[in-house]
């Protein structure tokens, strides 16, 4: 890949951001939702660390996607739920405190698993003949620096300092967008010759990746667990929508796989159509109602 070893330093730095972003929202009263909401916390880390990875591998298989773009998103499914989770909730009118404590946990414990579900998916797709090494060992110790390190430091700096959180919250934030954004600017320039026909291959794959896992969570949730709507709707969205910054640092910086990484990229920018589908959804029928309310 073009540019491999700016994206080997820019994406360890543009997680460690993102994660201290994260990590400066947070409080420690956001963790007191394991005790006093325990069903749908586990519920919601059963969708998002168990089904979606099964879903996900089955239409991996099921469309015969080659090896290497199987693994990435597979990868994407391993990873911990999307930085920005918790503001779709917010703009779904869906739990929002439940999407932080999720967002949360699921950090916590992805940097253990991630490797070693990454290992046995490249030895089911990819077989002894493709020679890419992950040092299992190694690779969970730099997630913990990248992820589990940041958000400890910011919820640190909140807990202690509360006044110089709120002044850097929101400039860190703007930096790990820029980073972000020049991180997909490098891959998608470097991959620029193979992207525009990756993008029928992948993009149906990622649409109904994203679209049955919602869906998958929000049925489970509200008719099987008879969850609230707004429940349902908070392990819908934080089961479909993944840290693909995680994704990237695994795929691009410790794995150094262009294809892999042009999988998560994909899934990064792909994942918005049915989010902001359900973002129009939510709050029409929301609208649809008050009126109906007002109208009595």
């Amino acid at each position: 890949m073009e540019g491999g070893n700016a994206l080997s330093l820019l994406l360890p730095v543009a997680l460690f951001i993102i994660m201290l972003g994260m990590g400066l929202t947070l409080q420690v009263t956001a963790f007191s939702q394991l005790w006093h909401r325990p069903k749908p916390i586990v519920a919601g880390l059963i969708l998002q660390l168990i089904m979606l990875p099964v879903l996900t591998f089955i239409l991996v298989t099921a469309t015969k996607l080659p090896g290497l773009l199987a693994v990435g998103l597979l990868i994407v499914s391993f990873a911990p739920g999307g930085a920005t989770s918790n503001m779709i909730s917010h703009l779904c009118r869906a739990d929002t405190a439940l999407s932080i404590a999720l967002t949360s946990l699921s950090s916590l414990i992805v940097p253990f698993t991630l490797p070693w579900l990454t290992w046995l998916s490249m030895k089911y797709f990819l077989g002894e003949g493709v020679m890419v090494e992950l040092p299992l060992l190694i690779t969970i110790m730099k997630l913990v620096i990248v992820t589990l390190v940041p958000v400890a430091v910011g919820m640190i700096v909140n807990h202690i300092w509360p006044e110089v959180c709120r002044r850097i919250e929101r400039p860190v934030k703007v930096l790990s967008l820029v980073f972000m954004f020049t991180v997909v600017v490098l891959i998608s320039w470097a991959n620029r010759a193979v992207l525009p026909e990756l993008i029928p291959v992948l993009g149906p794959v990622v649409l109904m990746m994203v679209s049955s896992a919602i869906a998958l969570s929000v049925f489970v949730s509200r008719y099987l667990l008879r969850q609230s709507t707004e429940t349902s709707l908070t392990l819908g969205i934080e089961t479909g929508i993944q840290n693909a910054g995680t994704g990237l640092l695994v795929t691009g910086a410790l794995l150094q796989q262009p294809e892999m990484s042009l999988a998560v990229l994909l899934y990064g920018i792909l994942m918005q159509l049915p989010i902001v589908a359900l973002i129009l959804w939510r709050n029409s029928a929301h609208s649809l109602k008050a009126v109906s309310i007002n109208a009595k």
